[in-house]
């Protein structure tokens, strides 16, 4: 897994070059939806009444356009398949964005949202998948998006993190982690994924790319609340492991049962540390920027680390730009994916 994802990394930046260099072809796609959490979110949290919300330094430390409302020092995942999809712009957030957008594609993702519509109730306001798509169904429509143009747009999702984080494992307020074992747990979320996907179809989407969940046990947040502050909280990883294999097989049905084309990005895999190690993310256990006690976000203009490339988190939960561009350009070549990789599922 290390070599294979140290080869993508060369590929994707080889890709990149390649990008720019044919950026007269035009976009691999005439239009880009992504829906998620805070992982995907590019300030669409910024306008709402919540505490899951980045407006402040240092978050964008080393984003162009300062704090912009990503969970992270600069880009996001969805921002660099934007790039290499030869995008010339990353895609807006839907939070002010002008229904014309919708002809090229719209940001619906919120830090906090998930799968269950009281996922993250706690932290105020956020917007669930559900919202989501009720969202991107009112922009398309009043833009009257063809059905042949929806057809050929790329989608990525990622979201079910926060239905663990802030939820299954956060006993109060919630009562998920009583009423369910982990298999039941997943069954019950892939089955509302399922009808938010068949929703999507309908919406004209066939060319989709589904994030399973990460290694959540081993984020600072979970290694400091359930791995005795040392080590991967194992019971967090293996309660989301059904749920990346259900997720898997979610993919398969649509692909086996529809015309679209659905691809599985394991996230979860891919979190080697020999991987991390052999591209230079030497720091996997510990936050880069400075995170108060019994906090998640970065702390406003405190101190940061001086050799962001080497972390793989950025806070207590979110990852770095470094680690974004490595599973987006890993994601793009295929080394994480089944059965496509997201530069073949935008030509299908």
């Amino acid at each position: 897994m290390a070599e294979g994802m140290f080869k993508a990394l060369l590929w994707g930046f080889a890709a990149t070059v390649l990008a720019m260099a044919e950026a007269t072809r035009g976009q691999r796609v005439p239009c880009y939806f992504v829906f998620g959490d805070s992982v995907f979110d590019n300030g669409n949290n910024n306008a709402l009444n919540t505490s899951a919300k980045v407006t402040y330094s240092p978050y964008g430390i080393d984003y162009a356009r300062g704090p912009t409302g990503r969970f992270s020092n600069g880009r996001n995942i969805p921002d660099f398949i934007a790039e290499l999809m030869r995008f010339s712009d990353h895609v807006p957030p839907f939070t002010g964005a002008t229904p014309d957008k919708a002809h090229t594609g719209i940001n619906y993702a919120s830090g906090g949202g998930g799968i269950r519509k009281e996922t993250s109730q706690h932290l105020g306001d956020r917007i669930s998948f559900q919202q989501q798509i009720y969202n991107h169904w009112k922009m398309v429509t009043t833009a009257n998006v063809t059905q042949e143009k929806l057809n050929k747009c790329l989608y990525t999702i990622n979201i079910g993190s926060n239905d663990y984080l802030n939820n299954y494992f956060m006993p109060a307020p919630y009562n998920t982690n009583r009423k369910y074992t982990y298999d039941l747990y997943a069954d019950s979320l892939i089955s509302d994924y399922r009808t938010y996907l068949k929703s999507l179809y309908a919406l004209g989407a066939r060319k989709v790319a589904v994030f399973g969940v990460s290694k959540l046990g081993c984020t600072p947040r979970m290694i400091a609340s359930h791995g005795g502050g040392y080590g991967c909280a194992a019971e967090v990883n293996k309660a989301v492991e059904p749920f990346n294999k259900k997720l898997k097989a979610l993919v398969c049905e649509f692909n086996k049962n529809s015309d679209a084309k659905f691809t599985f990005v394991d996230l979860f895999s891919g979190q080697s540390p020999l991987a991390y190690a052999a591209l230079g993310l030497t720091v996997m256990d510990k936050s880069c920027c400075t995170v108060e006690a019994g906090q998640e976000l970065c702390a406003a203009n405190k101190p940061v680390c001086a050799f962001r490339r080497r972390y793989v988190y950025w806070d207590n939960v979110h990852s770095t730009e470094a680690a974004n561009m490595v599973v987006a350009k890993a994601a793009f070549a295929g080394v994480l994916t089944f059965p496509y990789s997201i530069a073949l599922l935008s030509k299908l």
